[in-house]
């Protein structure tokens, strides 16, 4: 019988109740078989665009795990039930997995971001992890691919042996390039957004503490406030009146759904 996977409604959105052990070991299980799925980690961002967009919500509802980004998503499940719901977020589930992928013969997959950031996230990665198996990498033209580019890329990552593609596209480039994947990459696909940035340090990431009061969106804000003041303040307002006006409607039960891709 197919294992069963818990997801609450976040906005209309199915979100994973999952703890940080579970997620890790999902990836791990999947990516030792090569499987070919996806997994979208969800902030406010991505939860607001999802309303916006009937396209890209079903690439998030279709998602094999969609995990609970951002502070306010992983209060949203525990306000609807989940007590113990962490937050999920892109840079600590690749860095966790990479500290533990380096104590297995497993190896991992870049894809997205600048040849640079690229080539010190790789340096960054294996003085943190020398063991790690980082089987290539691949910084795709800022523009859409030909259909014999994105060809030879596919080819490339499946050559390569990895069992996971880590992807840093940007919301919601990376969620739809990992929809189009599903069933031609033979690993698993998990979009962490910023996180080649984050590691490689080209962008500074907040401070624990912000991290830990759910203030790492306003560090943002104050380091690229020209290209994020609207996502930000914009788009968090939109989530703040859609989650009080979903919290005092109706009650939104979990859903139990059998794994699978889709």
């Amino acid at each position: 019988m197919a294992d069963q996977r818990l997801t609450g409604g976040v906005l209309g959105v199915p979100i994973d109740v999952v703890l940080w052990e579970q997620a890790l070991q999902r990836v791990r299980h999947w990516g030792l078989r090569h499987e070919s799925r996806y997994v979208c980690i969800c902030n406010v961002h991505s939860l607001v665009t999802a309303g916006q967009d009937a396209v890209f919500r079903n690439v998030v509802a279709g998602a094999d795990m969609a995990t609970p980004d951002g502070a306010p998503v992983a209060w949203m499940l525990r306000r609807l039930g989940f007590s113990e719901q962490q937050r999920i977020n892109g840079p600590d589930l690749m860095w966790k997995y990479c500290e533990q992928a380096a104590g297995r013969d497993e190896s991992i997959f870049l894809y997205g971001s600048t040849e640079e950031t690229l080539a010190t996230l790789r340096q960054r990665l294996h003085a943190a992890f020398p063991a790690l198996q980082v089987a290539g990498s691949i910084s795709p033209p800022f523009r859409v691919l030909s259909a014999e580019e994105d060809a030879a890329d596919v080819a490339t990552i499946n050559a390569s042996g990895a069992g996971t593609v880590w992807v840093s596209l940007g919301c919601p480039k990376q969620e739809r390039w990992m929809a189009a994947h599903r069933g031609r990459i033979n690993a698993v696909m998990i979009g962490v957004g910023a996180a080649f940035d984050y590691h490689a340090g080209t962008i500074k990431r907040a401070p624990p503490w912000m991290q830990r009061c759910g203030l790492e969106w306003l560090h943002r804000l104050f380091s690229e406030p020209g290209r994020l003041w609207k996502r930000y303040l914009i788009t968090n307002t939109v989530f703040v009146f859609l989650a009080l006006r979903q919290l005092l409607s109706s009650g939104q039960k979990a859903k139990a759904r059998p794994e699978g891709p889709g």
